[in-house]
């Protein structure tokens, strides 16, 4: 087996205090870090100077390295370094395409490791003072895909949906936040259900609104909320008003973003 190590790594949503400890480790020893646009700029601060850095950043529509030529990638670097660090914004495992890339390396017989990372949506959630669950609002939580492959078309499934007890999580869901919004009314849950759009959650650049599910898309349009954002859905976003603790909501939050 090839000598290297390619290490995907969950770099968390963005506040490099939220790395663990085995992440801050490899990023320190690693000879060459492939890294995404999701990976924070305070995180990237933290590779040492002459580790070679590698950026295949992907956004919606734009893609800075097809991923078909970042598993290639990661296949070259492998005969040339030891310690290769694959770091990726969030959980390699939770949409981040970790395991597709573990698995050309195993195909390869390139030895791997994966180290999990804070998922966006508990973290944007949290810093934003909302609970994914919460006795008597939310007893699960369902983490969903706003974007598929090649533009494909989104598909839902209605049951989790209607489920007035079940958190919905919307990874990258700001292009196609309408459709989203309609399948979740279609599915038959009340217009007053509250719904949070977290942008750039963690980080110091983390802005946030609190609507409805009637009004949300228009909120969001009009507060110039812009990718990555995180979207939650349900009762538990009621919670915000009395346990955000890093950016305080008052009544006039809404109005203040919108005007």
């Amino acid at each position: 087996m090839n000598k290297c190590c390619v290490y995907l790594v969950g770099a968390g949503p963005g506040d490099p205090d939220l790395l663990t400890v085995k992440a801050l480790r490899l990023i320190e020893s690693a000879d060459v870090i492939v890294y995404d646009r999701l990976v924070s700029d305070d995180i990237i601060d933290l590779i040492p100077a002459g580790v070679t850095k590698i950026y295949v950043g992907k956004s919606t529509g734009r893609h800075s390295l097809p991923q078909d030529e970042i598993n290639d990638l990661l296949v070259k670097l492998s005969t040339g370094h030891r310690h290769i660090v694959r770091l990726k914004g969030g959980d390699p495992f939770i949409f981040g395409r970790g395991s597709e890339e573990a698995m050309v390396l195993a195909k390869h017989d390139i030895k791997f490791e994966i180290i999990p990372g804070i998922t966006s949506a508990m973290a944007c959630a949290a810093y934003a003072g909302i609970p994914l669950t919460h006795r008597g609002l939310a007893d699960g939580v369902q983490f969903i895909t706003g974007h598929r492959r090649s533009d494909l078309e989104l598909e839902f499934s209605q049951g989790a949906f209607s489920d007035k007890n079940c958190t919905l999580a919307v990874y990258m869901g700001l292009a196609n936040l309408e459709p989203i919004i309609d399948a979740v009314a279609d599915s038959g849950r009340p217009a007053s259900t509250p719904v949070a759009v977290i942008e750039q959650g963690t980080t110091s650049q983390q802005r946030h609104i609190i609507s409805c599910l009637s009004d949300v898309v228009a909120d969001t349009k009009k507060a110039g909320i812009l990718p990555p954002a995180m979207v939650v859905i349900g009762e538990v976003v009621t919670l915000a008003k009395t346990l955000d603790w890093f950016e305080p909501i008052t009544e006039q939050y809404l109005q203040q973003s919108t005007a």
